[in-house]
């Protein structure tokens, strides 16, 4: 594997179980939503020190935060958890900061005819399933139904929604056929060949896709800056997710 040097990536999905509250690591831990993989795993193999990632849901992370996980950086899909944890003081003051942006779009398939409108979810569904992170928890279930409620749309499809763990797990059951429809990040769309976007969802129908990223330890400030870096930024674009202005 090309980043084994740095990087030993764990679970998609973690337990308090899986990792100890106190337990005792030497690498930087970072937690981070699902949807950063890849893009993450050739930043962090920048790092001259070695990284451990474990990637999640953001609402999974953010309650193993709070009670205690042992790591040093948690970067989140959606500032609404990473303002809970700052509620709660289980992040450094003043270490936040927005390390990227994200958009979303609607999956089918590899060769799905693009939607002219999202109208027409309902019948390219038939009796199949769309596709979406869960609603309560996970940020790209909560930007999806925003837009749907919007698009009014929400309740011709509550019904058949195939809510899953994290976003990566929506692009997966698209890729692997076993719906007809799936809403991601653009990021997660462009990781995966086996699936093509049929529909651009207008970045007015929720709120801005944002990652916020804070540090839990001292020993987690390096890799915030290095977050901030060049060499970061280019990587984050090539795996199709935005820089945030400020960073520009």
């Amino acid at each position: 594997m090309k980043f084994a040097l740095h990087i030993r990536v764990l679970a998609q999905v973690f337990s308090v179980v899986a990792l100890p509250i106190g337990a005792v690591h030497a690498d930087t831990t970072v937690f981070a939503a699902a949807s950063l993989r890849g893009a993450l795993d050739e930043i962090a193999a920048l790092s001259t020190t070695p990284v451990t990632l474990s990637y999640a849901g953001s609402g999974t992370i953010a309650r193993q935060v709070s009670v205690g996980a042992p790591a040093d950086v948690v970067i989140l899909a959606h500032p609404r958890w990473m303002d809970w944890l700052e509620t709660r003081g289980a992040v450094l003051a003043g270490s936040r900061r927005n390390v990227a942006n994200n958009s979303l779009v609607l999956i089918g398939p590899n060769g799905a005819v693009p939607l002219t409108t999202p109208t027409e979810i309902p019948q390219r569904l038939d009796q199949g399933r769309l596709a979406m992170g869960q609603r309560d928890s996970v940020p790209a279930g909560i930007y999806a139904q925003s837009w749907l409620e919007i698009a009014d749309l929400w309740d011709h499809v509550m019904d058949q929604l195939a809510e899953v763990e994290n976003v990566r797990l929506a692009l997966a059951l698209v890729a692997r056929g076993e719906t007809p429809l799936g809403v991601v990040y653009r990021s997660d769309a462009q990781a995966e060949p086996r699936v093509d976007v049929v529909y651009n969802v207008p970045e007015t129908a929720h709120d801005p896709i944002t990652y916020p990223a804070a540090a839990i330890t001292e020993d987690g400030r390096a890799f915030l800056r290095l977050l901030s870096s060049p060499e970061a930024t280019a990587i984050f674009q090539n795996n199709g997710f935005a820089i945030p202005e400020a960073r520009q």
